[in-house]
């Protein structure tokens, strides 16, 4: 458990940078589409702190992979539940996501298909690298 909650914070501080820049980049092209000309201090202030959180986060719970006898699957399952709320909770706090349940349903199945399908794509590949591996044997 310590060696999870150590390499959660490394993982977490690595990265917890990028979400403020993500944040930069989206306000830049709205910005530039004139959807959005001023922002108050107070609402950049709480999205810069929201941005930094949900990807320290996000980044972070990318440990769980490194829990010795927690199977794949299972580590897989968890790090896809506490992304999923994660972004919803910061989605919807922050007013990124309509609090109506059409949104939030969509956002969902948007979510679990791009996650299913992220995962499809790193087993295949992993399940090729081991294939050219055992050949090479």
């Amino acid at each position: 458990m310590k060696k999870f909650i150590v390499t959660f914070l490394k993982r977490g501080a690595l990265f917890a940078g990028s979400g403020p820049v993500i944040l930069a980049i989206v306000y830049f092209f709205l910005q530039m589409n004139g959807v959005v000309s001023t922002v108050s201090v107070t609402r950049l202030i709480t999205e810069i702190l929201s941005a930094t959180a949900l990807a320290f986060i996000a980044a972070g719970i990318s440990a769980v992979h490194t829990v010795d006898r927690m199977q794949p699957p299972v580590a897989g399952l968890i790090q896809g539940a506490v992304l999923f709320l994660d972004y919803i909770f910061f989605y919807l706090a922050n007013g990124w996501l309509p609090f109506k349940w059409q949104a939030i349903a969509l956002f969902t199945a948007l979510f679990a298909v791009i996650f299913a399908a992220i995962w499809v794509i790193i087993y295949f590949s992993i399940k090729g690298k081991i294939a050219k591996m055992n050949d090479r044997l």
